[in-house]
């Protein structure tokens, strides 16, 4: 029964100045029951000092709510059963079996490639996923992910070549407990990796620091991450520093040496299981101690350790120096330890201190001296190995005694420059301290000599050096203490020194195969006789140079290496030497010549996915390529696309779409659709781009014009950039007239500044004024008579900065080249050049050749452009224009009343800079006393005057102008009334160009040149006056063109046909006609037009004839000169 507490209050009637007295009670109320009522009066009448009909109505009301409360409670609790029971019944009404919108695609792929297959599942409640391999499930390693839609992925580290797999997928629905806790535990991001470090080089003795960071604040089981190197892990040390913070973790090795080199591992924890990244550590060789000395050893190791005796084991250096390694010296804090040079890595120390601390290390020694010495062992102390088992005796009386001899005697090692010999010390020894007497014999002889000499053994073990080859010894053992010496051991077997033992075979099959930019596989075969080997060191050079350099100075265990570092598009030939205790082999032979390129690998996501047209049920879509298309180019594209609120994505083409746009049919007029698009190549389907904005299909009737598409950028430079796009596929109610452009400054600022303010009508344009480095963003909007249509998704972000570039200029022969160099050039690589950022060069207008250039024409002039074809932000243009000075006024003459003659012509206002030569009969002329030469370059003045005109100033006259690349020049002829007359005319055009690009490939450097070399021509400009009749005329013209032009002369447009009066005759690479009794009506304009099929040109000559004493009426002359 439930229980309700009151808090009851109670206060005599209120009056000015009166106390008041407060009672509180609490009383218990049992609802709906009326038995109790009297029961209830009489405790109220017992507290209350008063009673009235207020209080009553108090009560009433309490009780009231209290029963409006129940029923609002009741209700509450019905109604959240009926929503549990509705929800029940929807998913019951959903459950569906499991099924495969995105089923699993076939791949192939390289070999040693990972291997990543995936597909999506559906189901109602979520399926369990299980993959299963027939062929090997041990190598599959299973990424399930849970979801409304799983995309499940194993991953198979190893693919070995021609292996084809069928993986099977088991599904089963999961339970809503299971997926109720993985909800559960997403609510916290966990730390994934972000960036990760890369194959590092540090140099002997020198620090070295790895960082990887991460997506996310480590959460609190993740904060352990662990380092560890070729797969042992490293701890805090006094040189080893492990830190790790919210989202980074680092580690810093302190001195590195050449065992510190090796593959480096970090592994993080995640829900999923332990993500980890490795990657190379190289430690090159420090400087050499001498010139030409060899390099380090490394890996000094101790063994056999006893009271006076260790056994010294390392490696052997990979680079011999300027000569090869002869030998070894060991050293001990730091004495030397070995008389002899050591041929073989290893060697018996003898002569310690028991109970000594040692530390060791090794040096090489070649020709040229000792080098540097090897990493010092950790610290060694000496001892018995054997103290903690020793029996002292049975009887206390042993130990008074002589010492029983010593037992198994034998060589437990053998080398071909000493022997140690091993024995096991008597049973029991006694107390007092054992030392050994070794006696040595010939093999077959009684006689025994003292092998130990001075020397004191103490352990069971004794170095004997000094034999003499292809000789048997025994040997025999006495223990002594000092109570006297024992009899001899049983003699040892005949013992000899070995043979000097033989350097490995160096490893067959060494081949290089792509593997990135910057890094080569690396594999070979082991040797038949493989015994000793160690490992192998590896050697690169670029092909053609016999520069070798060592690549790793610890020796690799595996028959594979990745070799990084090297450049790209270089050649180079690697080999392999074999490593063992007695050395290093000689070199392999050299692997075939490489280049150095990335392999194949699928392309990375397109994006920018954007909705072009809609019909009503259907829509075009176009996208932007990917960033990296893998080193293979893209043969297509896939799509998918789902509804809006769904989570299915379902396939859109089984065929690949060749282009950047897609018509996808069959949808639902007022339906939202989300898109995605897989670009392919010859790897394989690469991951999907991010999913489009939800378009609506709906049918497009705007006035306004559709959005443009595909932007890209062209010549970025420090301060300016072009851009290119495509025109709408949906123009509106009109046509497009023009695109408005915006720049945003930022990788996601949405604040957008207009670029122009009236409309352009080309589909490329030039931003200038920008940042260097800065980072920028454009968008364009067409328009049309309507207004401005959509703007474009904004184009990727671009950062302005100078790249490599088309080289602009002029030769001193006049050729104006365009020439473009790429250091990293592929040889897949093209250079496309086109005009106008649109259309490419005519084939037929123009070829690559090295000789021959041909006169251009006309139509060669425009903006031409150049990129990479496999890297188009490796752009540049030339806008390739005739540049002439233009002419205002042809050649004047002007004669005063005294005689003076003025030769003057003018041109455009030139610069500064620009300069005049006048050429009198192929003579350059300049100012005397006779004739005076002026030239104002700010009104294009040239002027030449004469006091009076004599016999030596006929001739022709021509000025020849230029200023900067602009140039021209005019031709003006002097004659002599009592001779024949012809005129040379250079044909040439304002606007000539080389119909034919002028190629020179040649490397340099590595680096590849494109040079296109055009040349512009000289037009002159000739007027030509005669006064003279019975006389002959002749002019000529000097004509070039490849294939030869057609000739024709022509008077007043008209062509000349008459043989009688005039004579044509053509040659090669000149024509002349010849006017024969001019007459006054010879007078008129006389052309000269020739033509091929690459274009055609005409120069124009006037020719003005007057009867003999004729005065022209521009000028007077004097008695024998005319103009």
């Amino acid at each position: 029964m439930p229980l309700f507490t009151l808090l009851a209050y109670s206060s005599s009637q209120p009056q000015a100045n009166i106390s008041i007295k407060k009672n509180y009670k609490v009383v218990q109320f049992e609802p709906d029951d009326g038995s109790d009522k009297k029961k209830e009066d009489h405790h109220r009448e017992s507290w209350t000092m008063f009673g009235n009909e207020v209080e009553k109505v108090e009560l009433d009301v309490i009780r009231n709510q209290q029963m409006l409360r129940t029923r609002v409670d009741k209700m509450d609790l019905r109604r959240k059963v009926f929503a549990a029971q509705h929800m029940t019944y929807l998913e019951r009404l959903s459950q569906r079996s499991p099924d495969f919108p995105v089923p699993l695609r076939a791949h192939m792929v390289w070999e040693g490639m990972t291997v990543k297959l995936s597909c999506t599942v559906q189901g109602c409640p979520p399926p369990k996923v299980t993959w299963c391999s027939p062929d090997d499930a041990g190598s599959v390693e299973r990424q399930v992910g849970i979801g409304p839609h799983q995309t499940s992925a194993p991953t198979s580290p190893k693919s070995p070549i021609c292996l084809i797999s069928s993986y099977l997928i088991h599904t089963f629905p999961l339970k809503s407990e299971c997926l109720s806790s993985l909800l559960a535990l997403e609510l916290q991001p966990e730390a994934q990796f972000d960036s990760t470090f890369s194959p590092t080089w540090a140099k002997e003795g020198t620090s070295f620091t790895l960082q990887c960071t991460f997506t996310n604040p480590l959460l609190p089981f993740q904060q352990d991450v662990s380092w560890f190197r070729d797969g042992v892990q490293l701890h805090q040390s006094s040189s080893t520093d492990i830190t790790t913070c919210d989202n980074k973790a680092t580690i810093t090795i302190g001195t590195a040496h050449k065992e510190y080199e090796g593959f480096y591992t970090a592994k993080l924890r995640t829900r999923d299981g332990v993500q980890e990244h490795k990657s190379f550590v190289y430690i090159k060789d420090a400087s050499a101690a001498a010139l030409g000395g060899p390099a380090s050893p490394l890996a000094v190791q101790v063994s056999d350790v006893n009271r006076d005796y260790i056994f010294l084991t390392w490696q052997p250096p990979s680079a011999d120096g300027a000569s090869p390694v002869e030998g070894y010296i060991g050293q001990d804090e730091w004495v030397r330890c070995n008389v002899h040079i050591q041929k073989a890595c290893h060697f018996p120390v003898f002569g310690l201190k028991d109970r000594t601390l040692y530390r060791f290390r090794v040096r090489a020694v070649n020709q040229a001296g000792a080098g540097r010495p090897s990493k010092a062992t950790e610290d060694v102390l000496t001892g018995d190995p054997l103290e903690h088992t020793r029996t002292t005796g049975m009887l206390s009386t042993l130990s008074t005694f002589v010492p029983l001899p010593p037992t198994d005697v034998h060589a437990c090692e053998v080398s071909d420059s000493y022997v140690v010999l091993r024995w096991t010390e008597p049973e029991p020894r006694g107390r007092e301290p054992l030392t050994f007497y070794v006696e040595q014999s010939l093999a077959g002889q009684t006689s025994w000599g003292l092998a130990s000499m001075d020397v004191v053994v103490s352990s069971p073990r004794f170095p004997v050096f000094g034999l003499v080859k292809e000789k048997q010894y025994c040997f025999r053992v006495r223990s002594v203490n000092k109570y006297g010496v024992s009899d001899p051991s049983e003699p040892s077997a005949p013992v000899s020194l070995a043979k000097p033992q033989a350097v490995p075979a160096p490893p067959p099959s060494v081949m290089a195969v792509r593997d990135t930019d910057t890094s080569v596989l690396l594999q070979w075969e082991e040797p038949t006789d493989k015994n000793g080997i160690l490992g192998y060191y590896l050697y690169y050079s670029e092909a053609g140079k016999q520069d070798w350099k060592t690549v790793n100075n610890k020796p690799v265990v595996k028959t594979r290496f990745t070799v990084h570092g090297l450049k790209t598009r270089r050649e180079y030939v690697f080999r392999v030497k074999s490593v063992s205790r007695a050395g290093n082999s000689r070199y392999s032979d050299e692997s075939r010549p490489i280049m150095v390129k990335s392999a194949i690998n699928v392309p990375s996501a397109p994006s920018a996915i954007s909705l072009l047209l809609c019909s009503g049920s259907e829509m075009v879509l176009g996208w932007r390529a990917p960033s990296c298309h893998g080193g293979s180019p893209v043969q297509g594209y896939y799509l998918d696309q789902r509804e809006k609120g769904t989570e299915t994505w379902r396939e859109v083409n089984v065929k690949p779409a060749k282009k950047r746009q897609f018509k996808v049919s069959n949808l639902i007029c007022g339906h939202f659709y989300h898109f995605r698009v897989f670009a392919a190549n010859l790897a394989g389907v690469g991951k999907p781009s991010d999913a489009s904005e939800a378009f609506l299909c709906e049918k497009w009737t705007m006035p306004q014009p559709g959005c443009p598409y595909d932007l890209e950028f062209r010549e970025v430079r420090n301060g300016s950039l072009v851009l290119l796009w495509a025109a709408p596929l949906y123009e509106g109610r009109g046509p497009v007239i023009g695109y408005l452009l915006e720049i945003s400054q930022g990788d996601e600022s949405e604040s957008w500044t207009p670029l122009n303010k009236k409309p352009i009508s080309d589909t490329h344009y030039k931003v200038t004024g920008l940042q260097a480095g800065e980072t920028y963003r454009l968008r364009v909007s067409a328009v049309n008579e309507c207004g401005v249509g959509r703007a474009s998704l904004p184009s990727e972000a671009v950062t302005v900065r100078t790249r490599p570039d088309i080289e602009i200029g002029v030769d001193d022969d006049g050729f104006i080249f365009l020439g473009y160099e790429a250091s990293e050039m592929n040889s897949e690589s093209e250079f496309l050049w086109s005009r106008n950022y649109s259309d490419p060069i005519d084939a037929k207008r123009t070829k690559t050749e090295t000789k021959n250039n041909r006169d251009p024409s006309v139509e060669d002039l425009g903006l031409y452009t150049v990129e990479m074809s496999d890297n188009p932000h490796l752009s540049s243009s030339y806008d390739f224009t005739a540049e002439v000075i233009a002419l205002k006024s042809g050649w004047e003459v002007e004669v005063s009343e005294k005689g003076s003659v003025r030769l003057w012509l003018q041109t455009e206002s030139l610069s500064d800079a620009a300069e005049l030569r006048l050429i009198c009969n192929d003579h350059e002329i300049s100012s005397t006393p006779h004739r005076k030469i002026n030239f104002d370059k700010a009104k294009g003045l040239v002027e030449i005057l004469f006091d009076q005109l004599s016999r030596e100033d006929k001739g022709s006259y021509t000025a020849q102008l230029r200023d900067g690349r602009a140039k021209n020049q005019f031709t003006l002829l002097l004659v002599d009334q009592s001779e024949s007359y012809s005129c040379r005319l250079h044909y040439g055009s304002q606007s000539s160009i080389s119909s034919s690009d002028k190629v020179a490939n040649k490397t340099r450097s590595g680096c590849s040149e494109n040079k296109s070399s055009l040349k512009l021509h000289d037009r002159p400009s000739v007027r030509l006056i005669i006064f003279c009749f019975s006389q002959s005329l002749c002019l000529t013209c000097f004509i070039d063109g490849e294939p030869a032009p057609e000739i024709f002369w022509l008077r007043n447009d008209r062509e000349i046909l008459d043989q009688t009066q005039f004579t044509i005759t053509k040659e090669p690479k000149r024509s002349s006609i010849t006017v024969n009794k001019v007459h006054m009506e010879d007078s008129g304009k006389y052309s000269i037009f020739v033509r091929n099929q690459h274009g055609s040109e005409t120069v124009d000559v006037t020719v003005s004839v007057y009867r003999h004493g004729e005065k022209p009426p521009i000028f007077q002359l004097k008695k024998k000169y005319h103009i």
